[in-house]
């Protein structure tokens, strides 16, 4: 005989919140609408005011809605980039991911990206490439000065590539690469040069549209970090710190 499985008990509030959120998520409700007021949406739903507050304040937490300024009315929101790579990068920490795993994942993705950039970069992303090239070859004295150069040069390529979803599926990862390498780049003393050299050699295939120049020198690029983290003698194993919060 086939056994049913235990039917999910979810309070009143969320279901408010995941009807709420599937309007926002199929369009139905687009970015600056404004939700019914609390009475209105409590008789909507044949709930209490009280359900209603907490399944928009859930809602308000996943920065779904927000409050309009000198209103109580609710409006619909979407979540920032930097917001939804903050909680991915978060929650990769707190599953112990570790330095191989991070760089494992670069070595994957950043050659194809450069790839791309060199496909598809206009005039305006290479000039913002070169910006970011020319940064950090003049400021990265301190060790947050240079990995916060490198994290801007891997963003400044996936930019010059015209598809957005690869800077938003990158950044998590630049969040943690950047957590890592705080704590080699000062054990490794030639490590800041030697990204100085393959940030130039990466521009400089991307400016003359080479595909598969851009893919091997970000291939070299990535896996320069890797050796860096071998020979500074970080457990390539161990778990990447946490992501700081700004």
């Amino acid at each position: 005989m086939t056994a049913f499985e235990p039917i999910r008990f979810e309070p009143g509030y969320r279901r408010v919140a995941t009807a709420i959120a599937a309007r926002i998520l199929d369009r139905t409700l687009r970015e600056g609408d404004s939700l019914p007021p609390e009475t209105e949406l409590a008789e909507q739903f044949a709930v209490n005011r009280s359900t209603i507050r907490e399944a928009l304040r859930e809602l308000e937490s996943a920065d779904l809605v927000t409050r309009r300024r000198g209103t109580k009315r609710m409006v619909v929101t979407r979540p920032a980039a930097d917001q939804i790579a903050g909680r991915v990068g978060q929650s990769l920490a707190l599953h112990d991911v570790t330095v191989r795993e991070v760089w494992q994942t670069l070595e994957l993705i950043e050659p194809p990206i450069a790839a791309e950039a060199a496909l598809h970069a206009d005039a305006a992303a290479i000039e913002q490439l070169r910006a970011a090239v020319s940064r950090y070859a003049a400021d990265h004295e301190t060790a947050q000065q240079a990995v916060a150069g490198v994290a801007d040069f891997f963003r400044a390529v996936a930019a010059a590539s015209g598809n957005r979803v690869l800077p938003m599926t990158q950044e998590p990862l630049l969040l943690l690469l950047v957590a890592a390498l705080e704590v080699m780049i000062d054990r490794a003393p030639p490590a800041r040069g030697r990204i100085a050299v393959a940030q130039q050699h990466v521009l400089a295939a991307i400016e003359a549209h080479d595909a598969v120049a851009a893919r091997d020198w970000m291939g070299k690029h990535v896996r320069d970090f890797r050796r860096g983290f071998e020979i500074s003698g970080i457990d390539v194993d161990s778990p990447v710190p946490a992501p700081r919060r700004d």
